[in-house]
């Protein structure tokens, strides 16, 4: 007798989905809408300017559980700069065949370059395939951007981009929604309205100018993917 109560009871949830309305999911020709906070697909965050926000500080890659993340940083230069400060991510991967979305490398990153969107369709026939390059991750070029390697245009130092920064973080896409040094608005809004053109700044010739969509140097076109441990040995 008690072996016929454990089997109704085992049962008893399948019996009482049985007649509840069948809820049926028309995915992917439907896609279904994730929650604010969902821990997706990586974004590598931009300034108003254009430069990015990762100093190659390499801090996602020591916090991250699973070993997922590969960063190799690199100077900038007076004629070559990407980000604010002294230093950028000349390599950053992601490796998504071991990301776990635990969204660590989040709180580890010190300018908020590092955030997670709502992408979730990460499926791929390969595995190597899964790592995610540095231009994968990288946000969109927004209007009044302009691709890297350019000078400072927000500010005199990276503590007027990072200062700024507390007050105007940023979206998800990358970009922040105003200029935070108010003596550069008006030069913001003339970017803004020929975002197609190379923008010549005050003092720079055209030649020095960063073109908005041209490519990348040879160096960042495609770079080598990392499979194996980035911590090194104490």
């Amino acid at each position: 007798m008690g072996a016929v109560a454990d089997s109704v009871k085992g049962f008893g949830v399948t019996f009482a989905h049985m007649f509840r309305k069948v809820v049926t999911t028309k995915y992917p020709f439907e896609h279904p809408v994730a929650a604010p906070r969902y821990h997706g697909r990586h974004i590598l965050n931009r300034h108003p300017d254009g430069l990015e926000k990762c100093i190659g500080c390499e801090l996602c890659a020591w916090a991250c559980p699973a070993d997922a993340i590969y960063v190799e940083g690199a100077n900038n230069t007076e004629d070559a700069r990407y980000s604010p400060g002294e230093r950028y991510a000349a390599i950053y991967q992601i490796n998504y065949a071991r990301c776990i979305f635990c969204g660590l490398c989040i709180e580890a990153c010190p300018t908020r370059s590092l955030t997670m969107s709502n992408e979730y369709e990460l499926a791929r026939d390969s595995r190597q395939d899964l790592i995610f390059t540095k231009e994968q991750l990288l946000a969109p070029l927004l209007p009044g951007m302009q691709r890297p390697p350019h000078p400072m245009w927000l500010g005199d130092s990276e503590k007027d981009y990072y200062l700024g920064a507390m007050t105007n973080p940023g979206s998800s896409a990358g970009a922040e929604v105003a200029p935070t040094s108010p003596s550069r608005l008006a030069e913001a809004e003339a970017e803004a309205a020929a975002a197609s053109e190379p923008t010549v700044r005050p003092g720079k010739s055209r030649d020095a100018a960063a073109p908005a969509g041209g490519a990348r140097t040879a160096k960042h076109a495609a770079p080598e993917r990392h499979t194996g441990s980035h911590r090194r040995k104490s």
